[in-house]
C-alpha cells in the first residue's frame, strides 16, 4: 500500500491481555473501512515492547499508563521505538491539582461511570478509577517524566474541563 499522508499504512495494537486483544480483532472485522484492514494486534508488555529500535512513526496509548506499574520504564520503551521526531500521545484521566475538577471526576465516577459500567457486569473492572487516578501523575509531572527518560519536548492538555489529559511528547 503506498503511502498517502491521510491513512495508517498499518498500525500494531499491542496488550497484555489476550481477552483485550480478542475483543479488539472481533470488533475490527465488523469494521468495512479499508483503513481497519491493516491493524495487527499483538500480545505484548509495554515494559519490555517487543519491537526494534526506532521502527514506529507514531504510539498511542489511551487509559494505559495510568496502570503500569513502572511508568518511567514504560516511557523509555515508547521512546526507543520511536523513529527521531516521531511523537507519543498519552491519553488518560487526568490527576488535576484543581480541586473543584477532582470534585467532579469523583463525582462522575461515583455517579455515572461505575453505575453504567455495574450495568453491564463491569463494576470491579471500573471502582478502582478514582484510586489509580489518585496515584497517577499529574500533567506537570508526566511531562517531566517524558523529559527524564529523554524525549525532547512535551506537553500536557486538558480534556473537557480538566477531567482527561493528553500527553503529547516528541523523541
Amino acid at each position: 500500500m503506498e503511502k498517502n499522508g491521510r491513512f495508517l499504512d498499518r498500525a500494531v495494537g499491542l496488550d497484555f491481555s489476550k481477552e483485550q486483544l480478542l475483543t479488539a480483532s472481533t470488533r475490527q472485522k465488523l469494521r468495512s473501512k479499508t483503513c481497519y484492514k491493516n491493524i495487527k494486534w499483538m500480545e505484548g508488555n509495554a515494559l519490555d515492547l517487543p519491537f526494534p529500535d526506532s521502527s514506529f512513526d507514531a504510539v498511542t496509548i489511551g487509559y494505559g499508563l495510568r496502570n503500569v506499574i513502572d511508568r518511567h520504564k514504560a516511557m523509555t520503551e515508547i521512546r526507543r521505538v520511536l523513529k527521531p521526531g516521531s511523537t507519543v500521545s498519552v491519553l488518560d484521566f487526568n490527576k488535576s491539582i484543581n480541586p473543584l475538577s477532582t470534585t467532579i471526576q469523583e463525582l462522575m465516577i461515583d455517579n455515572i461511570v461505575v453505575p453504567v459500567a455495574s450495568g453491564y457486569g463491569l463494576q470491579d473492572e471500573y471502582k478502582y478509577l478514582k484510586s489509580s487516578i489518585k496515584n497517577f501523575l499529574t500533567g506537570n509531572e508526566l511531562e517531566m517524566l517524558a523529559l527524564e527518560v529523554g524525549f525532547s519536548t512535551a506537553k500536557h492538555f486538558e480534556i473537557g474541563f480538566g477531567l482527561m489529559g493528553n500527553l503529547v511528547a516528541i523523541r
